[in-house]
C-alpha cells in the first residue's frame, strides 16, 4: 500500500491578522491623505499621512516576520512537493491578478484615445454636442491643450524612456543568466549576474526620477494636466512602484544567495522573483510602445 505523501501544515500564526490590520490602515490612510490634499486641509488638521505611514511600517514589519518564518521552514526541510506546488500556483495567480491590474489602466488609456477623444471631436455624434462642450477641440493624441487652456508637452520616446527600455530588457537577460548559474551550482556567476540585475533595477528607478523631474519642470506634465498627464503618471508611476518592489525582492534574493540558501533543486523563491521581474519587464515594453511611442 502506497504511503500518503507528507504535507506540512503551518502552525497558527499572528501574521495574517497583522497583515490585515496593516492593509486596512494603509488603505484608510492613503484615501484620507489624498482627500485632504485635494481639499487643501491645514497641516494641523490632516491625519491621513500619519495613518498611512503607520500602515506601511506595519506592513513592512509583517513581511519581514512572515517571510522569515517561511524561509526558516524551508531551510528546515518542512516544505513538501505538494506545498511547493501550492507556492507556485499562488505566485502564478498573483501575477495573473497583476496583469488584470495593468489591463484596467491600459483599458483607460485606449478608451480615452479611441473613443473619448474622437467623440469630443464629433465622431459619431449626431447631436453635435461637442460644439457645446468644446467647439475648438482638436482630435489629436496626445492632447497638448487641456479644456482649461493649460498647454503641456509630451515625453519623447527616444531619450530616457528608450534607455530605460534597454536597461530593463538587459536585466531580463542577466536574471536569466543568474538562474542558469544557480542550476549549475555556479555560486560566483549567480552572485555576479544577480548583483548586476539589482544594479540595473536601481539605475532604472534613478533615471525615472530624473524623467519625472524633467516632466514636471520643463514639460508642464502632472496628474492634473489633462488625460495625457493623468494616464502617463498613472501607468508609469504604478509600473515604477512594481519595479521598486521587484528590486527589493532581487536584493533579498542576493542576500540569501550570499548566505547560501539556494540549491539547484530547491530555489523557488528565486524563481518566483525572476517570474515577477520578467512580468515587470514585459509591462514596460507595452508602456514604451503605447504611452511613449504611439
Amino acid at each position: 500500500m502506497a504511503s500518503t505523501p507528507r504535507y506540512y501544515v503551518p502552525h497558527s500564526s499572528i501574521w495574517p491578522i497583522v497583515g490585515s490590520i496593516a492593509l486596512f490602515l494603509t488603505a484608510f490612510g492613503a484615501a484620507n491623505f489624498i482627500q485632504q490634499s485635494t481639499e487643501k486641509v491645514a497641516a494641523e488638521g490632516s491625519f491621513g499621512a500619519p495613518i498611512l505611514f503607520v500602515g506601511l511600517a506595519l506592513l513592512i514589519f509583517m513581511m519581514f516576520g512572515w517571510f522569515g518564518t517561511v524561509i526558516r521552514e524551508n531551510l528546515n526541510g518542512m516544505v513538501s512537493p505538494q506545498l511547493d506546488r501550492s507556492f507556485r500556483m499562488g505566485m502564478f495567480w498573483f501575477i495573473v491578478s497583476e496583469v488584470m491590474f495593468f489591463a484596467a489602466f491600459f483599458g483607460t488609456l485606449f478608451y480615452a484615445r479611441i473613443i473619448s477623444v474622437p467623440w469630443l471631436a464629433g465622431a459619431g455624434n449626431k447631436l453635435e454636442t461637442h460644439l457645446l462642450l468644446w467647439p475648438d477641440f482638436a482630435e489629436t493624441w496626445p492632447l497638448f491643450i487641456t479644456p482649461d487652456g493649460t498647454t503641456t508637452e509630451t515625453m519623447g520616446p527616444w531619450g530616457l524612456p528608450f534607455l530605460n527600455t534597454v536597461i530593463l530588457v538587459t536585466s531580463s537577460i542577466t536574471i536569466t543568466f543568474a538562474h542558469w548559474a544557480l542550476k549549475k551550482s555556479n555560486r560566483l556567476g549567480l552572485g555576479l549576474w544577480l548583483g548586476l540585475t539589482v544594479a540595473l533595477g536601481v539605475t532604472f528607478l534613478t533615471l525615472q526620477v530624473v524623467e519625472y523631474q524633467h516632466a514636471f519642470a520643463e514639460l508642464g506634465l502632472s496628474l492634473g494636466s489633462g488625460i495625457y498627464g493623468s494616464t502617463f503618471f498613472m501607468l508609469t508611476g504604478f509600473h515604477g512602484m512594481h519595479v521598486t518592489l521587484g528590486t527589493i525582492m532581487l536584493t533579498v534574493m542576493l542576500l540569501r544567495v550570499i548566505r547560501g540558501h539556494f540549491t539547484p533543486e530547491n530555489h523557488f523563491a528565486f524563481e518566483a522573483t525572476s517570474w515577477y521581474w520578467h512580468f515587470v519587464d514585459v509591462i514596460w515594453l507595452f508602456l514604451f510602445t503605447f504611452v511613449y511611442w504611439f
